[in-house]
């Protein structure tokens, strides 16, 4: 597999960790449970660091275009505070339910997009890292579906 081919299938996986990033941003920004804002709040900052490391190892093999510009200026906001603004926008807090299925939704895509990129031949050291980020993938969304179940 070519290193062009291994840095797309490692951008693919930084736009599904920047789309978790920011679904759990919002759940955070839009739950009353304060447990489940937590939790949202670490599972944001965790996909952070994926896409850190992804664009590590994206850049490491020679990428440079896409992945070196496209969210950086988001990661140092990375953390919502564990508790809501004293009056929030109307409309800033969504029912459990809608939002834990809004996250639930979102880790199985990329429970999926990760599936795929494991079939891929890629390189051991960045196959380790993906692998690595998918057991944690699936550990999020295994806990979701928990929550969703108790809500």
């Amino acid at each position: 597999m070519s290193n062009n081919e291994v840095i797309s299938i490692l951008e693919r996986l930084i736009e599904t960790c920047q789309k978790g990033r920011d679904t759990f941003r919002s759940a955070a920004e839009s739950i009353q449970n304060s447990e489940f804002r937590r939790l949202f709040n670490i599972f944001s900052q965790q996909r952070t660091q994926f896409i850190t490391e992804l664009k590590g190892e994206a850049h490491r093999l020679g990428g440079e275009g896409n992945i070196e510009s496209e969210g950086t200026a988001e990661l140092p906001s990375n953390t919502i505070p564990f508790r809501n603004p004293a009056s929030p926008k109307p409309g800033g807090v969504r029912d459990e339910g809608s939002v834990i299925a809004e996250c639930q939704s979102e880790e199985e895509a990329a429970v999926n997009e990760y599936q795929e990129a494991l079939k891929a031949d890629l390189p051991l050291d960045v196959q380790y890292v993906v692998k690595r980020q998918y057991m944690d993938i699936k550990d999020a969304y295994d806990r979701i579906r928990i929550l969703q179940r108790a809500a």
